[in-house]
């Protein structure tokens, strides 16, 4: 799997780029690997990561 992240407008940190590039091969993976997916593992992971963090900010005691 090509580990280059597809072109994006905004800019991100090193540290989510990782965790991204990170679910995306994962999700490749468990896929079978498929050829010329790149960007579908790619955002699929970057929305999972999102809906996550969202979450994760409800649950704060800030909110509660």
């Amino acid at each position: 799997m090509d580990q280059r992240p597809p072109r994006m407008g905004t800019a991100m940190g090193q540290a989510e780029l990782d965790e991204i590039r990170a679910r995306a091969y994962k999700l490749w993976e468990e896929a079978g690997q498929p050829n010329g997916r790149i960007d579908e593992f790619w955002f699929q992971a970057e929305q999972q990561l999102n809906e996550e963090r969202i979450r994760r900010e409800l649950k704060t005691p800030d909110t509660l």
